[in-house]
């Protein structure tokens, strides 16, 4: 029989790494501002102004 070494788990979970660096918070305001330039007139541009709030509040 082969013996199958055992995974020692940490005692605290690790921390997640980011998905997002500080960089891509301005690069995702600037193109959700762009955006909202060709829906301003549509129901969804609030959701998206929202958005783009939020995300400057980020930086």
């Amino acid at each position: 029989m082969s013996e199958q070494p055992t995974k020692v788990q940490p005692s605290e979970p690790q921390r997640s790494r980011a998905v997002f660096s500080q960089e891509d918070f301005a690069l995702l305001q600037t193109a959700v501002a762009h955006y909202l330039q060709s829906i301003k007139d549509k129901p969804e541009a609030v959701k998206y102004s929202n958005l783009y709030h939020r995300l400057g509040r980020i930086r």
